[in-house]
């Protein structure tokens, strides 16, 4: 095994958090980082248009090609589980919509780490630091920051008639998601550039590139951590790990920190022996620490996909239903970076109450002027538009646990959808108020046919099997290494981040979040990165 090198510091994945790590403590001149990533330089081009993500996603040169395990829920379905392997990570293929989540979300995590410093007031300051917004700075927003945030550079008439709706229906509308209460209905704003994706390595490392205390190494898989044993404790020393055809080891002398997302952070602990004992020994592996939250507390967002034929609206599937068609899309987008391509995924949001007794929204719509079968397929031959939606508050929880020693095999992922009567009664709550939503005056003209997943779901529980049919996740996995109280069971690491009874080594990325945000995950992550800087940098002194 060869040596990498020593390293103040070695951060495992340059994903989202992972480059803001390595952007932060890089200021300091005299600390050394190592950023290790599994996957390449962020230089394919379809990362860099936005509509590219239909490209990214599934396809092994960005993506890790997970799929869920077979899902009672989903009446016995996988699903496909993108998370981002390039530079930049998930932020590389994600959809690229800037949500912070709710201020309830942040008070609920100081509430269950018992650290106040989570809370809204306390973080709505780091958000800012990070922050680029079109607006310019206020008191939500800042400006400056690294993570640019811009209006979408496009409007549809569909789309408008669904927020005249939802306003009828008592949703109000809303030109900001993120002061704190999302509450409403409005276009996304999206971490795009002048029409072009903007992700975490563009933000924060293309700056630092040239800095000496940076070293990045991609194509490199780790293969466990390296943790020695004495009288005082357990301590992390260094990462393990493949790349170049070689064997390498790189050492850290004050902490390595594990940014490999809410799947490939706990697949490392366990590969490195920390974990649930019994699984670990079922695969041979040595029991560093019992810790039995390892890979639990998995959450996730399920939508459920319900589409409508309409007449007389334009929308991307006739748009783009022939040569001359397409040819004129990509006009655009070359000539003003506006258009169809230049589309996040969504483009229309909304936050609303499954029904009134809720404290804050716990349902949030992503609308598309389109439809498709699945994610993958082609848009189907007639005019529609899909109106997802789905529970922010989803009580199921499932894990990911290692099915082999072999560190290029990959984990068991088991979402758990749909899998208890709370969340079963809150989908067919979503889909009779999508229902009501589309009944509305604002889209009568348009004579919206519902047809997924049909009008022969009537009853409650009828619904609820039909969502199973229909939802698919959003790709916001989180919590498998969930920040908690020393006396919480499944806590992996405390509010700072450190793994418990392991010295050197931090969780530093969606998988601490005690309880999934409301809202896409990005963002907050980012944030997250940019707490643990702070505190790293505050144990220096």
């Amino acid at each position: 095994m060869e040596s990498a090198g020593k390293y103040d510091y070695v951060i495992i994945g340059a994903g989202t958090a992972g480059c803001v790590l390595a952007n932060r403590l890089t200021q300091d001149p005299g600390t050394s980082v190592l950023l290790i990533e599994a996957g390449a330089k962020d230089d394919y081009v379809w990362i860099h248009i936005p509509v590219g993500y239909l490209y990214c996603i599934d396809n092994p040169r960005t993506d890790w090609l997970y799929r869920t395990e077979a899902d009672a829920g989903l009446n016995g379905r996988s699903l496909i589980y993108p998370r981002g392997k390039v530079l930049g990570g998930s932020s590389s293929i994600n959809g690229m919509i800037y949500m912070r989540g709710q201020a309830h979300d942040y008070d609920k995590w100081a509430e269950l780490t018992g650290d106040a410093s989570w809370r809204w007031d306390a973080v709505l300051p780091i958000f800012k630091k990070t922050e680029d917004h079109y607006n310019g700075g206020d008191e939500h927003h800042g400006a400056g920051g690294e993570w640019r945030v811009e209006k979408q550079r496009l409007k549809w008439e569909i789309l408008d008639a669904f927020r005249d709706a939802a306003e009828q229906v008592g949703i109000p509308k809303t030109d900001d998601f993120n002061r704190g209460d999302n509450e409403g209905c409005g276009y996304f704003d999206v971490n795009q550039k002048k029409g072009i994706r903007w992700n975490t390595a563009k933000a924060f490392l293309r700056s630092v590139g040239r800095r000496g205390n940076l070293d990045i190494m991609t194509g490199c898989h780790v293969k466990r951590l390296r943790i020695d044993s004495t009288d005082q404790g357990k301590t992390c020393n260094g990462v393990e790990f493949t790349g170049g055809g070689r064997e390498w080891f790189a050492e850290s002398t004050r902490e390595t920190l594990l940014c490999a997302g809410a799947i490939g952070s706990p697949q490392i602990l366990q590969l490195s022996g920390i974990g649930p004992a019994a699984l670990l020994q079922q695969y041979g592996i040595p029991v560093v620490g019992d810790t039995a939250g390892v890979g639990e507390n998995l959450q996730d967002h399920l939508q459920i996909r319900m589409a409508f034929k309409v007449k007389g609206a334009k929308t991307l599937n006739t748009m783009a239903g022939n040569w001359f068609g397409k040819m004129k899309i990509g006009m655009e987008y070359a000539m003003n970076r506006s258009g169809p391509m230049s589309m996040a995924p969504s483009q229309l949001g909304a936050f609303t109450r499954s029904d009134p007794s809720q404290p804050t929204p716990d349902l949030q719509y992503h609308v598309q002027p389109l439809s498709l079968e699945k994610f993958g397929e082609p848009l189907h031959a007639f005019p529609a538009f899909t109106a997802s939606v789905c529970n922010l508050r989803p009580t199921a929880r499932g894990h990911v646990r290692i099915a082999s020693s072999d560190a290029f095999a990959p984990p068991r992922i088991t979402a758990n959808y749909l899998s208890t009567d709370q969340d079963r009664k809150v989908a067919a709550l979503s889909l009779m108020l999508t229902r009501n939503i589309v009944a509305a005056p604002a889209l009568k003209k348009y004579a919206p046919e519902e047809f997924k997943p049909g009008i022969q779901y009537r009853t409650e529980e009828e619904l609820a099997y039909a969502a199973g049919n229909i939802s698919t996740t959003i790709f916001h996995p989180v919590g498998t290494c969930k920040m908690g109280r020393h006396d919480d069971p499944l806590a992996v690491v405390d509010s700072q981040m450190r793994v418990k009874d392991v010295a050197g080594l931090r969780v530093v990325d969606a998988s601490v979040m005690p309880t999934i945000t409301s809202g896409n995950p990005n963002s907050p992550t980012i944030m997250i990165a940019e707490k643990a800087a702070q505190l790293i940098r505050a144990a220096r002194v």
